[in-house]
Order: structure tokens, then C-alpha cells, then sequence
């Protein structure tokens, strides 16, 4: 299955070109596998993105409505966030789960790693399956106007299928759950 897993590019420089608190975006001019010269884009996340699938006894999970400025349009997705890169993974995702769905879970089994876009950014996800869940009051962030929406797990992997849930995290997420409950 592999190659060659040397890195056949050759950084000359590196410029940083843009910052805010959630990313930074970086320019390099690069000499590419063939040798020629090049220039590369790179974004760089300052959180690790974290996405969560509860599942109660019933079969059920919950999806996470909102508007996403970057796509113009609504986007239905698990329920995700950012944890800082200095911070335990966990305690950050049961932190997005409690504020956005407020859900608590006893069970927590990190399902997955995953890389967003690696062809522009190096930002690394994880998803967590949360089970044995206990219902709460949310903690919604001043930028977040989310709807919340129980379904069956059954219903939530049809609408990926459909092509209804179009988010990579929500995506990858939602059917590595259903390998392994075997749906």
C-alpha cells in the first residue's frame, strides 16, 4: 500500500500571511516532486476539531442544525467543536456536547481521527461515540444559533446516503458508527 513515504517536497521559505484566534494562514514557495519550483497555501487550525455521536438505549442521536458563513448555506451535522491544542480532547468534547445538545454521557470511546482537508490545512479532528446519556439544558456560544434535532442513528446515517449531511467530520463519523453497531 505505500510508496515512497519520504517527503519528495523541499520547503524554501515561509511567510505568514494572515492570523486571527482560529487560524493562521501561511505561504510557501516550495520545490515540488519534480523538481520545479512552487508555492504552497497552508492553513493552520489553533483547535483540534472534535465531533461528538451520542447514542441513547433507544438507538437515537442528535444532530446539530446551523448556518455555515463559509458554505452560505444550512448544514446539519453531529453535534462539533474545537478543543485547544493544549487541552485534553475529551474534556473538550464532553464540553461541545454539553453546550450544544446538553447532553452528558458516562460512556466516551474515541472512534476516529481524521484530517479535514490535508490538501490545504493540517487541522486534525477526533470523534467520539458518547453513550449512556443523561439530558440536560444547553450552553449555547454567542455566535452559535443552533437548532437540535433527536433521531433515530438509522435516520441520521440515511440522510448522509442522501446526500443530505454533507459535513466531512459528520460524514466519516456517522458511518464508522454504523460499522460498528452493524446498521
Amino acid at each position: 500500500m505505500s510508496k515512497n513515504m519520504q517527503n519528495p517536497w523541499k520547503t524554501k521559505s515561509t511567510k505568514e500571511i494572515y492570523q486571527n484566534p482560529w487560524i493562521k494562514v501561511e505561504e510557501h514557495q516550495v520545490v515540488i516532486p519534480s523538481g520545479k519550483d512552487g508555492i504552497y497555501g497552508k492553513v493552520s487550525f489553533k483547535n483540534k476539531a472534535l465531533g461528538i455521536i451520542p447514542v441513547d438505549e433507544e438507538g437515537n442521536t442528535w444532530l446539530v442544525g446551523q448556518f455555515r458563513y463559509t458554505l452560505n448555506e444550512y448544514s446539519w451535522e453531529i453535534p462539533m467543536g474545537g478543543g485547544l491544542l493544549e487541552k485534553d480532547i475529551l474534556d473538550s468534547a464532553k464540553r461541545e456536547l454539553k453546550e450544544e445538545t446538553g447532553i452528558t454521557a458516562r460512556k466516551w470511546t474515541n472512534i476516529m481521527r481524521i484530517h479535514t482537508s490535508n490538501s490545504v490545512t493540517d487541522e486534525e479532528g477526533f470523534v467520539f461515540l458518547a453513550e449512556n446519556l443523561t439530558m440536560g439544558e444547553t450552553e449555547f456560544e454567542e455566535t452559535e444559533d443552533l437548532q437540535v434535532v433527536k433521531l433515530s442513528l438509522k435516520e441520521a446515517i440515511q440522510q448522509v446516503m442522501d446526500g443530505k449531511i454533507t459535513d466531512a467530520i459528520s460524514i466519516a463519523g456517522l458511518l464508522k458508527v454504523a460499522r460498528l453497531k452493524n446498521l
